[in-house]
């Protein structure tokens, strides 16, 4: 017997007719038939009582349907094994993207992976840093880049991409930029313009002012690291940036590290062990692709 004749036993049990099974199974009625009636003689015995009205198992029938339909599960079973093996994943990709962030080694990664597993549909998404976080405990996306903090993550598996201790940036006539390291205290004696709650920049901040019982003023508030600095640079309020995100402005801004918020503003790959096999497929190309470019990464 062969796994073919298995499969046109099951359709005949199932459906109750030859002529069913052979449009299920995409062959004649004809042959369906041929191949049962070797199949009853391999085995030495009917399996299917034949009438005008309907075909049913016979006792042989029914003591052999479990076994077959079993048989035929692990076929399926030994593909499935075998396509994760050589790579060969098919499906979905939901991947998130914290709102303003540029990292180029992410669509590296992406079209990397497209490359290998073309047969693998991906989606890609903007939102901000907690909603995407959110999204993956819920299972609406299978990773998301994210800004957090150390702790918001917890509960998720991560891949650090930056991790950056908060700066203050000023123009340069700005009492603040004439201090080497500024406090905390000395920060938030100055509005402040920064990212909005739900980044991990203003989590990172918000926390640090916490742990001192200090209530900053936020003056202004920005989705995209550069408004930040823009804002900043025009004399309206002290910036809260990560070191990256300072540096491009450097010509008109000066950036100082905060001597005491040590905690790091995080920007981190966000997944959870869903079983879809996509997700170790991706994370064996982002792994290196993070790991392997000295470009600064803009946290949000």
């Amino acid at each position: 017997m062969d796994l073919r004749q298995l499969e046109y036993f099951v359709a005949v049990a199932e459906e109750e007719s030859f002529t069913r099974a052979a449009d299920r199974v995409g062959i004649s009625q004809s042959g369906v038939s041929a191949q049962i009636r070797q199949l009853e003689r391999e085995l030495g015995a009917g399996l299917f009582e034949r009438s005008t009205r309907r075909v049913t198992l016979t006792v042989a029938g029914r003591a052999a349907i479990g076994r077959a339909r079993a048989v035929l599960a692990a076929a399926e079973g030994v593909g499935q094994a075998v396509d994760e093996v050589t790579g060969l994943v098919r499906g979905r990709l939901m991947v998130g993207m914290v709102v303003g962030c540029t990292v180029t080694p992410l669509f590296d990664a992406l079209a990397a992976f497209h490359d290998e597993h073309p047969g693998v549909a991906i989606s890609l998404l903007e939102d901000r840093s907690d909603r995407l976080l959110d999204a993956v405990r819920a299972g609406t996306l299978d990773l998301a880049l994210a800004g957090t903090t150390g702790s918001a993550a917890g509960d998720l598996r991560t891949l650090t991409v930056v991790s950056e201790r908060l700066v203050a940036a000023v123009p340069p006539g700005h009492p603040l930029a004439a201090v080497a390291r500024p406090t905390l205290r000395d920060v938030v004696g100055h509005p402040i313009v920064c990212m909005p709650p739900g980044t991990g920049v203003r989590a990172a901040f918000d926390d640090a002012c916490a742990a001192q019982g200090l209530t900053p003023t936020i003056a202004l508030q920005a989705s995209a690291g550069n408004a930040v600095a823009d804002l900043a640079a025009r004399g309206l309020a002290v910036a809260l940036l990560t070191e990256s995100m300072a540096a491009p402005h450097g010509a008109r801004l000066r950036h100082r590290p905060i001597e005491d918020a040590p905690a790091p503003a995080l920007l981190v790959l966000a997944w959870k062990d869903t079983g879809n096999p996509a997700v170790p497929a991706f994370l064996a190309h982002a792994r290196p692709a993070f790991t392997s470019t000295g470009e600064p990464a803009v946290a949000g």
